[in-house]
C-alpha cells in the first residue's frame, strides 16, 4: 500500500498508456490490465508514486500499457528488481506483474524470498497454466498428463499449487481470482492494495492460443456457480446454482453438504486470519467433475499483519547511526586497516 496519495481524481484512461495493446485477441490479460486500471483510478494513488516491474512472458508487457512507471526486468527476477526498489523507495506503490512460468519456474527462488520477507508491495501471477510467449510448452502449474509441444506424450510432473506455495512460503496475504469475472477481481486487488506487506494473487487467465479452456468449468456460467466458492469474510460457505450447497468441517476434513439437511449456521464460516483453516483451504483442488467434489475457493484466502522489511532496515539503519553516527563514505573506501608495501 503506497504512503501517498493525491487529491486528484483519476478515471481508468488516466492509467492507460498510448502504447498499442498488443495481446492475442481473446487474451484474458486484457481483463486485467482493465481492472487494475480502474483499482488505480478508485484508490487515488498519484500515477508518479506507481511503478509495475515485470519479468519476460506475455503478462510481463504489462507496464508498457501503464501510464506509470515501468521497469521490464529479466527472467523471474521482477521479485528481485522490486524488493531493491521498494528498500530503496518505501513511498511507492509497487506492483509485480509476472506468469506462472516466470515466477515459479525460473523465478520461485526469489518469488519465495519475498514473500517471506514481507516486502510492502504486491504480486500479480497471471497462471494459464501454460508457457504462452514460447508458444505452448507445459509449466510448473500444467495439470498432470497434460500434452504440449514440449510434453508430447503427456507431463509427468505434479503440478505446483500456487496458493499452498505462497501458504508455506509464509506469504502475509494469499487471494485468487479470475480474469472473467471484472468485478470480483477489482474487489481482490484493493483488498490487496490496502494490504501492508506482500500480497499474492493469483489470477486464473486463459490463453486461448495455447491452453484454452483450461478453467473454463470455473468461468462458463453453466457450471461456475458449481465449482466456484466465492469467499465472503465472517459468512458461511454457501454455493451453487441455486444456493443449496455448503462447505462444511467434519473434524479437519472439509466436505460438501446439502442445505436441506444442515443449516448455516453448521458451515464453515470464514476466516482469512485463521492460518490453520488457510491450509485446508489452498489445499483444496478436487477435479470439479467428480461428485461431491469440493468447489475452488476464489477470494482472500489468508491476511496476517507482519513486520515489513523495509521498515526492519530502516529502524536498523536508523540504529546504526545512533550507535556509530553518520557514515563517512572517504573513511569507508580507505578502510580501517592500512599498510605499506
Amino acid at each position: 500500500m503506497a504512503e501517498t496519495t493525491t487529491a486528484q481524481k483519476y478515471s481508468s484512461k488516466d492509467f492507460a498508456s498510448d502504447q498499442d495493446v498488443r495481446w492475442c485477441p481473446g487474451c484474458g490479460d486484457y481483463s486485467i490490465l482493465k481492472q487494475m486500471q480502474s483499482t488505480l483510478a478508485e484508490a487515488g494513488i498519484s500515477k508518479e508514486d506507481t511503478v509495475f516491474v515485470s519479468g519476460i512472458g506475455c503478462s510481463s508487457r504489462f507496464p508498457y500499457y501503464m501510464d506509470t512507471y515501468g521497469i521490464h526486468s529479466i527472467h523471474g527476477r521482477a521479485t528481485a528488481v522490486a524488493s531493491g526498489l521498494k528498500a530503496s523507495r518505501p513511498d511507492l506503490s509497487v506492483w509485480v506483474i509476472t506468469g506462472d512460468g516466470d515466477s515459479l519456474s525460473i523465478g520461485g527462488n526469489h518469488l519465495i524470498h519475498l514473500l517471506r520477507r514481507n516486502f510492502d508491495l504486491n504480486v500479480l501471477m497471471f497462471n494459464n497454466e501454460i508457457y504462452g510467449l514460447t508458444k505452448g510448452q507445459y509449466s510448473p502449474t500444467s495439470p498432470k498428463g497434460q500434452v504440449t509441444k514440449s510434453t508430447p506424450m503427456g507431463s509427468l510432473d505434479h503440478p505446483f499449487n500456487p496458493a499452498a506455495l505462497a501458504l508455506g512460503a509464509q506469504a502475509t496475504f494469499i487471494a485468487r481470482s479470475m480474469d472473467r469475472d471484472p468485478k470480483h477481481m477489482r474487489d481482490v486487488l484493493a483488498a490487496a492494495n490496502a494490504h501492508r506487506g506482500t500480497s499474492f494473487i493469483e489470477i486464473y487467465q486463459n490463453c486461448n492460443v495455447f491452453n484454452d479452456g483450461a478453467f473454463e468449468v470455473y468461468t462458463d456460467k453453466s457450471t461456475k456457480a458449481d465449482t466456484t466458492l466465492i469467499l465472503e469474510e465472517g459468512k458461511p460457505m454457501i454455493f451453487g446454482a441455486n444456493q443449496d450447497k455448503g462447505v462444511r468441517l467434519n473434524g479437519l476434513k472439509p466436505e460438501v453438504v446439502a442445505l436441506t439437511d444442515f443449516s448455516a449456521e453448521d458451515l464453515w464460516i470464514h476466516d482469512s486470519k485463521d492460518i490453520g483453516k488457510a491450509m485446508l483451504l489452498t489445499r483444496v483442488f478436487d477435479d470439479p467433475h467428480t461428485e461431491n467434489a469440493l468447489p475452488r475457493a476464489f477470494g482472500v484466502l489468508y491476511q496476517e499483519d507482519r513486520f515489513r522489511y523495509e521498515d526492519a532496515m530502516q529502524a536498523q539503519l536508523d540504529r546504526a547511526v545512533e550507535i556509530k553516527g553518520e557514515g563517512d563514505l572517504d573513511k569507508l573506501i580507505r578502510g580501517s586497516h592500512t599498510w605499506t608495501v
